[in-house]
């Protein structure tokens, strides 16, 4: 608009300078010569100003898509957030699983250990107990000696024919298989000091039948004191 009114104001300055040089033929020329610039101007005028308008208009879009982009970065922003969280929520999920199956795994081997321990050990006292009862029939033709299975799968082991003047006189003890599976001396009647003594010995030597004549042999010479 500054421009316009700036060639319309040298074409006045520029007319009026006509007027005083050129007569009315040349100046009827120039004055329609004036009108069509006129015309040019106003029609390049309207053009310009459609264009400012639609390039205001195109400007205020570019502003709202400009404002719509942000926000749609932003919310981008924010579920990329929550994503990152998201998988680190399940990365550590995984790893907690994996110490979890890790900690079963172990859980099992341990209880396969264990139950193995326990059949070889179960399997062993089986074998005790029927290498003892297999014992009882001898032990009492040689030494006199009665055994008898009682409460706690014990096995009490009662001596006779050891004190000469009451032969029918008991010597008592009693046996059982603790849970390590070692013989173990419960009770002993009378008592003897050295009862302790042979238990560990048995334990180390598993010889049972020198363990009973050791025993009896300790009750003998207790029954002459």
């Amino acid at each position: 608009e500054d421009e316009i009114a700036v060639i319309e104001r040298e074409m006045k300055e520029f007319w009026t300078e006509l007027k005083s040089v050129y007569g009315t033929e040349q100046i009827s020329q120039t004055l329609a010569l004036r009108d069509s610039c006129k015309e040019s101007i106003k029609a390049l005028s309207e053009r310009w100003s459609k264009k400012l308008k639609e390039g205001d208009l195109m400007i205020d879009k570019i502003q709202e898509y400009t404002d719509e982009i942000l926000q749609q970065n932003k919310h981008i922003s924010e579920n990329e957030k929550h994503l990152t969280e998201i998988k680190s929520s399940l990365k550590h999920e995984e790893e907690q699983k994996k110490e979890l199956t890790d900690s079963i795994q172990e859980l099992k081997e341990e209880l396969v250990k264990k139950k193995e321990i326990i059949t070889s050990k179960n399997k062993a006292t089986k074998e005790r107990v029927e290498r003892l009862c297999k014992s009882k029939e001898l032990f009492e033709e040689r030494l006199g000696l009665e055994i008898r299975r009682i409460h706690n799968e014990q096995l009490q082991f009662i001596f006779r024919h050891i004190d000469h003047k009451d032969p029918d006189k008991p010597y008592v003890f009693t046996l059982s298989l603790n849970e390590q599976g070692d013989y173990e001396v419960t009770s002993c009647t009378p008592p003897l000091d050295c009862i302790s003594e042979f238990q560990q010995k048995v334990r180390e030597t598993n010889n049972f039948s020198a363990f009973i004549a050791n025993i009896r042999k300790a009750f003998t010479a207790l029954s002459y004191k």
